[in-house]
């Protein structure tokens, strides 16, 4: 409980003290404006990534499900906190919306996606702006990986404080030079300070995977790729691998889902098939479409595009008749419009198809180019046009007269079982169906509106422009008005709104694919693929929306199976047994889907399946050879090195989570008991306070229009609210007033009689009362601030009194009294000792620091020489070769063309070993001026300002 100004400006500054990297006090006001719940681990890996203020950056390589974003978000908080506000996050273009949502609703961080479209505008607006450099107003900025490549020059024009690279085994082929955006990228970010990796599968089949992350974040760790072959390629002596293990230690952190089960409920997932058999008229569509789709030279598909839209083609075809009847009736139409006016629409056909699958444009970034489009038409090619018009009209006749859909019955029969299993289970009657067709989702609304679930579904796509949605928002719009529920993003809050209704009211949500990304519904627990992907990842991504971090139940994951088509049939089996996508308590493993380092290549792989083999012969022995090629890479020799490297015993990583769990909860219990009780104290009659975590502000005493009145909670407190924080303006003008209050020294009585605990020292003083003096270093070093709150207190008798007995006792209900004056000299003494100490304590750390850069650097140069005196070595041996085939040649005109093989070998060696001195020399120099630049930040700045001062006298 606060009582005066002067515990107030105390407290005020204890919350905004900066803190040393490392230090749980230092994510603790990341933690309290959070609105995550606190998992030990996720605190220890955001700790790991702020360990050293030398450190390039961090590998947070826990597997999957364990929240790596969560991590991320904490040290991206973090940083924001610290005024550190050039952030970028790269990430694969289809977790774009889900990074912008985890960092808005859980972070409440301003961000913006960066795309082509609000690039030209930004570069409309102002030509000479960088529309990367989003530092007025602040946003953390978030792009895809290829739009990063695309834009690696304006990429590496920012001064990024921060950059967050998710899916980052995409950069572990840094290394080869025909990974072209991992090196774009790399390229273009080497002058960043610190970058943080996420990635679940670090190392998946080559140890030089780790070379190329590790190197990605910093290319002083280990030498160059040779160095590396050479040092490392025999892990089986004990002294390499234990050398491996050190470099890899201070860079890369990995945890474990079992570690973490004391504090995670994991449920399983339990898998039901329900087999269907298309009409004949279903199949003769399904058979035609694809010896259509089969022909060598088709106009209606784009040359650039063609394998793409074969394969969108081949999906809208196993959605529903109404989904392909629309594309072919869109195609149709393309083509008649090219016939009869002889030219192209002004769309393309991807961009049209993309309104109904809407993956497309994301699929689009990952393919490349089949061939360019023909510029004219010749007269036969227009005979043939129009042959193809002919046959595509017989094709749409056909779909359009399909009334009904086998598998839509299926769904029906299915629902009816799936809901018994999930009501067994104990779980809600709710079902998420994902389908990848909006024209598939209009038709199940329609199927379902004639059963029992009528009035309790909810469509999500990725515009959600329907009547139906548009009225839930309206609706939901209006019940939060006013309250942090309301982001002002209408694309945001739409589908906060969908999910709400979904939850509150909803029995049945049909998806596209816009709800497997970005929104969490762990309150139901049936996963329905109506369609089921290709791509083991984005299977993953779907089921992960209820099998996840707050599920309570098993989740029931529904999938068909087309008995007619073994193609179908062959995907499914290598989706469930060789992924394991559909039972089990984790899903797919971190080994299994690390091996897809692109969904849309596997997807490719399997098209190409579909495109050439029509038997089921064909088609069988084609999957085995995929399957075969995927036991092979997923290597247990591989597996096992990975856990020898990157894994800690289980028993260690527990007991360290187990403290950590018990420290981070009294850090940030007590940081939300320190915010609140300032607020209360501040406010005074601006406000009704109901809890320790609540309060209604009648109005502000600020002039801001961020402050509007209402109900106010902390974040982890669910209600109809806003969410108040250390970030929240609110909190920032009541800390900036308490802390700059001007304050004489007076006289203050400490009532210890009304003390919530006992202070037996403070019983047991001859002389109560005394001197106190509260004084503010600020320390920077390693560019890294950090301050230090220092308690002087002295009795009048001259006993002092230990900084925290006198921090406790400033803590007891007080009343300030009249101004005074000379304090004792004493007070300045006790100060400066304390102040000595800490600075000689943070001088002894940062030495600790500057030890383990320069075993780095020493490290480094040893690797760089020894892969040069390598080279000569090589030399070496290729003379030795040279000379023993010269002895060996029987011709003259053979020995004559051996001798001056030996004789140009000889002098490439000499000329090798003159530069080699050289290069060495200049190795050290390069560590030499790396060491000079580091002991220049080693350099200590310090600024001491006395808080207040009181004379106490306790009672």
């Amino acid at each position: 409980m606060i009582y005066t100004d002067y515990q107030a400006k105390y407290i005020a500054h204890e919350l905004t003290k900066r803190h040393a990297v490392g230090d749980l006090e230092k994510l603790a006001g990341a933690l309290v404006d959070a609105r995550v719940d606190l998992n030990p681990h996720q605190v220890d890996a955001a700790l790991f990534a702020f360990r050293s203020p030398l450190s390039k950056g961090a590998i947070l390589a826990d597997e999957v499900g364990l929240g790596k974003t969560i991590e991320a978000g904490l040290v991206i908080s973090q940083r924001w906190a610290e005024r550190k506000r050039r952030m970028l996050v790269i990430t694969p273009a289809n977790l774009r919306k889900q990074w912008l949502q985890e960092l808005q609703d859980k972070f409440f961080l301003p961000c913006r996606i960066l795309e082509t479209a609000s690039y030209n505008r930004l570069r409309k607006a102002d030509a000479k702006r960088n529309p990367f450099d989003a530092n007025d107003p602040a946003e953390i900025v978030i792009c895809s990986y290829q739009f990063a490549r695309a834009k690696a020059r304006d990429v590496g024009g920012v001064p990024w404080h921060l950059v967050v690279i998710d899916e980052a085994h995409r950069l572990r082929n840094v290394y080869k030079k025909s990974n072209k955006i991992a090196n774009d990228l790399r390229d273009a970010l080497k002058d960043v300070h610190h970058k943080l990796l996420l990635t679940a599968t670090p190392l998946q089949n080559s140890l030089l995977e780790l070379y190329g992350l590790v190197s990605f974040i910093d290319e002083h760790v280990f030498g160059d790729l040779n160095s590396f072959r050479g040092q490392f390629s025999d892990l089986s002596r004990t002294e390499t691998f234990q050398a491996l293990k050190a470099r890899l230690q201070p860079i890369c952190k990995r945890t474990l889902r079992s570690q973490v089960l004391p504090y995670i409920k994991y449920t399983k997932r339990q898998a039901m098939t329900h087999p269907f058999t298309p009409s004949d008229d279903e199949w003769l569509l399904y058979t035609l479409v694809s010896e259509y789709l089969r022909k060598p030279n088709l106009v209606a598909l784009p040359a650039s595009q063609r394998q793409l839209i074969t394969l969108v083609l081949r999906k809208l075809l196993a959605s529903s008749t109404f989904a392909i009847a629309g594309a072919l009736e869109t195609m149709l139409r393309r083509l008649r419009q090219k016939l009869e006016q002889a030219s192209e629409p002004e769309t393309s056909l991807g961009e049209e198809l993309g309104d109904d699958y809407e993956e497309l444009d994301e699929m689009a970034d990952e393919w490349s180019d089949d061939e360019d489009e023909p510029e004219t038409m010749t007269d036969a090619e227009r005979a043939s046009l129009a042959k193809e018009v002919a046959e595509l009209q017989a094709l749409c006749d056909l779909a359009k007269e399909i009334g009904e859909n086998a598998k839509g019955g299926a769904l029906l029969k299915a629902l009816e079982t799936a809901f018994a299993k999930a009501a067994e289970l104990g779980a809600a009657q709710k079902a998420l169906i994902f389908t990848e067709s909006r024209r598939t989702q209009d038709y199940l609304l329609r199927l379902l509106a004639d059963s029992p679930y009528r009035d309790g579904i909810v469509l999500f796509n990725g515009t959600n422009n329907d009547d139906r949605s548009k009225a839930i928002y309206k609706e939901w719009a209006e019940r939060h008005s006013g309250t942090d529920r309301v982001s002002g993003s209408r694309a945001a809050d739409m589908r906060s709104a969908l999910v709400d209704e979904f939850r509150e009211r909803g029995q049945i949500m049909i998806a596209t694919e816009a709800g497997a990304e970005g929104i969490n519904l762990q309150f139901c627990a049936l996963v329905v693929n109506y369609d089921l992907p290709w791509n083991p990842q984005r299977v993953e991504q779907r089921i992960g929306r209820c099998h996840r971090y707050g599920q309570q139940h098993d989740v029931v994951v529904v999938n068909f199976l087309n008995q007619k088509n073994e193609a179908d049939r062959r995907v499914f089996e290598l989706l469930d047994e060789k992924f394991q996508l559909f039972k089990g308590v984790f899903g797919s493993s971190d080994e299994v889907l690390g091996i897809v380092e692109s969904g849309v290549a596997f997807e490719k792989r399997i098209a190409e399946i579909y495109q050439h083999c029509r038997a089921p012969e064909e088609i069988n022995s084609a999957f085995d050879a995929l399957q075969a090629e995927l036991s092979a890479q997923i290597q247990d020799a591989m597996t096992q090195t990975r856990q020898s490297l990157l894994e800690h015993f289980d028993d260690e990583v527990r007991e360290k989570l187990r403290v950590q769990a018990q420290n981070a909860q009294a850090q940030l219990d007590r940081c939300e008991r320190l915010l609140m009780e300032l607020t209360r104290y501040e406010l005074d009659s601006h406000a009704t306070f109901h809890d320790a975590a609540a309060f209604d502000l009648h109005d502000s005493p600020f002039i801001c229009a961020e402050i509007p009145a209402g109900r106010y909670e902390l974040p982890r407190r669910s209600g109809e609210a806003y969410f108040y924080r250390m970030a929240h303006p609110l909190a920032q003008q009541l800390l900036t007033q308490a802390k700059q209050r001007a304050l004489p020294p007076v006289e203050m009585v400490m009532d210890y009689t009304h003390a919530e605990s006992n202070i037996s020292v403070l019983e047991q003083l001859p002389v109560k009362q005394g001197w106190l003096r509260l004084s503010r270093l600020r320390v920077e070093s390693l560019s890294q601030p950090e301050d230090a709150l220092i308690w002087a207190a002295v009795c009048d008798d001259g006993q002092i009194l230990e900084e925290d007995i006198a921090r406790r006792m400033f803590e007891l209900p007080a009343q300030a009294g009249d101004p005074v004056s000379d304090a004792p000299a004493m007070l300045a003494t006790q100060t400066e000792i304390r102040q000595n100490a800490i600075l000689r304590a943070i001088n002894e750390r940062n030495a600790d620091f500057f030890d383990a850069e320069i075993r780095k650097l020493d490290a480094w140069a040893e690797d760089r020489k020894a892969s040069l005196e390598q080279e000569i070595k090589d030399y070496d041996r290729r003379i030795k070769e040279a000379r023993r085939a010269a002895q060996t040649a029987i011709s003259l005109e053979e020995k004559l063309a051996a001798q001056k093989e030996v004789n140009a070998l000889e002098k490439e060696r000499s000329d090798k070993r003159r530069t080699l001195f050289a290069a060495q020399d200049e190795i050290d120099a390069n560590r030499d001026n790396i060491i000079a630049n580091t002991e220049a930040l080693m350099t200590q700045a310090y600024d001491l300002a006395e808080l207040l001062c009181v004379r106490w006298r306790l009672v």
